[in-house]
């Protein structure tokens, strides 16, 4: 039998511990952040992903609450930026979600293998 190709994807959640915060830190917040960044405006990055301004705040607030630290800064009529815990907050996802897809990757033709034994 021919050895077919795997696509494997798993999506990392950060959730703190205390059952009473809302919220995760996760991929789609880190689209959002990207976005801000890029737009320079919440509402500007909320409508390129779809999303009514009021979901992305609460999105924002609630990272934020999970994380324990501002991701974001609002500057009245100049829009919104990342603060430099925002930028952190980024980069330290996408490396950690790099490293989750190389390590799944890697196991996914062992388990295929497993399987078919």
């Amino acid at each position: 039998m021919e050895r077919l190709e795997y696509k494997t994807t798993a999506k990392l959640v950060i959730q703190s511990c205390d059952k009473d915060l809302p919220g995760v830190f996760g991929h789609g917040c880190v689209l959002l952040l990207q976005g801000i960044a890029r737009e320079h405006s919440i509402n500007r990055a909320a409508k390129s992903m779809g999303m009514a301004y009021s979901k992305a705040w609460r999105i924002v607030n609630e990272a934020e609450g999970q994380l324990g630290c501002k991701l974001i800064e609002r500057d009245g009529a100049r829009g919104s930026s990342l603060t430099p815990a925002g930028e952190r907050a980024i980069a330290a996802y996408e490396e950690l979600q790099a490293e989750i897809n190389e390590v799944i990757a890697a196991r996914a033709n062992d388990l295929i293998d497993t399987i078919k034994e």
